[in-house]
């Protein structure tokens, strides 16, 4: 037997049937480096989903690598629970200078565990304790993550029947567009809020993705974004806004809801905020919602030293000013073009997402797994996402050098033309 086959087993073997990315990425990797991925047998893979979001800066960035084997090397603290450490005070000193000050926000910074997870439900707890009430808003295909408090929060049945028991204390409203182009949901969200016999608690907090990655890349409009915004604050509710995977520039902006204009109350970071792929999470909250006491909500490693230094570094070299922003803008240019051309292909296809975190609704998740399947058997890494599995999302790192983004594009599309030629084939 040979080592791949013999370190294939072993998964097969011993690994929990709850594993999901390998079913779809069926080879050993070895080693990653910018946007590819090399398996064992030395092949590369150019990486479009780049850990679905955690990794927006490519694999193993140097400069990041570098600072994180000084550390390494210098007996480093490696984890000190919340305690002080000079890697702590140097990431809050550049994430003040560099991304809160610009923006003029005030917020204090919590460190939580290291899963996006586990920010939404801090950020949960902070509001239902700040406005002393319980309920708290989300919408239509939002994911939030699939602990018990932040899946209660998450749309999607399947991982939803996971849980066990009931879900409660959240109230599932329409997302922008979930009732057609036409019909403009903050319209029925204010009156459930402001009618007293809608049956609706009052809210302690409003949570929404700007763009939901896992929910089929729907994109909400500035417009909707702020009128949400207005009916949190007219409701004494708080707003959240998770940005777990739509921020650390993924849509253009640090932050996802810039471009909207809206202060969120608190703001959840987790995946690229390490820079690294190292697991790292925390929430922004508002000063005056500042209200969890000492250790009320805590995680054991809340302190990943390592985390922030390499988030150090990724925030001093792509934040210091806007080229990174810049690149985002073009290259979500050459991706909307690449995608046009699939979608051409699908009658009623269409492109969905903004920035660098786009993708193609294909109305069939069967011809999107397949496109995905075929992609990856000709050397690319891309998954699907929506309520069906319908979407075709492209999540390649943002600093994927342009010929990448285009050699990518290119297998993808070559990928569906294989499949839909031989599905006209066989119907035929």
């Amino acid at each position: 037997m040979s080592t791949q086959l013999a370190s294939k087993a072993i998964f097969g073997r011993r690994e929990s049937e709850a594993r999901s990315y390998c079913r779809g990425f069926d080879t050993v990797f070895t080693s990653a480096k910018g946007s590819e991925m090399i398996d064992q047998s030395g092949r590369r893979y150019i990486d479009f989903l780049a850990g679905c979001s955690s990794l927006n800066y490519g694999h193993n960035d140097p400069d990041m690598k570098r600072a994180l084997v000084a550390h390494l090397e210098a007996d480093g603290v490696a984890h000190g629970l919340d305690m002080h450490t000079v890697a702590k005070a140097r990431f809050l000193e550049v994430f003040e200078q560099l991304i809160l000050q610009p923006r003029k926000m005030d917020h204090r910074v919590m460190f939580t565990g290291p899963t996006g997870a586990n920010a939404v439900e801090a950020a949960m707890k902070i509001a239902r304790k700040a406005t002393g009430r319980s309920n708290i808003i989300s919408f239509t295909n939002g994911f939030h993550g699939v602990t018990q408090g932040a899946l209660a929060a998450t749309g999607n049945s399947y991982h939803r029947g996971g849980a066990g028991v009931t879900l409660n204390n959240v109230t599932r409203m329409p997302y922008d567009g979930y009732m057609g182009q036409s019909c403009d949901t903050t319209d029925f969200l204010e009156a459930m809020l402001k009618d007293r016999s809608s049956g609706m608690d009052a809210p302690a907090a409003i949570l929404l993705e700007t763009v939901q990655g896992e929910g089929g890349l729907n994109a909400a409009t500035s417009d909707w974004m702020q009128r949400v915004a207005e009916l949190a604050q007219e409701a004494g509710a708080l707003l959240i806004v998770d940005d777990i995977q739509a921020g650390c520039g993924r849509t253009g902006g640090f932050f996802s809801f810039e471009e909207a204009g809206i202060r969120p109350d608190i703001v959840t970071l987790a995946k690229s905020i390490s820079g690294f792929g190292l697991p790292m999470g925390l929430v922004l909250v508002k000063p005056e919602h500042d209200v969890m006491g000492p250790a009320e909500h805590n995680g054991t490693f809340r302190g990943n030293t390592h985390a922030f230094v390499t988030a150090t570094v990724a925030i001093e070299k792509f934040w210091s000013d806007d080229s990174l922003q810049q690149n985002v803008l073009r290259h979500s240019e050459i991706i909307a073009r690449g995608l046009q051309a699939l979608a051409e292909m699908v009658p009623d296809a269409r492109l969905k997402g903004r920035g660098m975190m786009q993708g193609v609704d294909l109305r069939s998740g069967d011809l999107a797994g397949k496109i995905c399947a075929r992609a990856f058997e000709q050397g690319l890494i891309i998954e699907t996402s929506g309520s069906e599995d319908q979407v075709v999302k492209i999540l390649a790192p943002l600093t994927t050098p342009d010929s990448m983004l285009e050699a990518g594009l290119t297998i993808l599309i070559n990928a569906a033309q294989d499949v839909i030629g031989t599905q006209k084939f066989a119907a035929e």
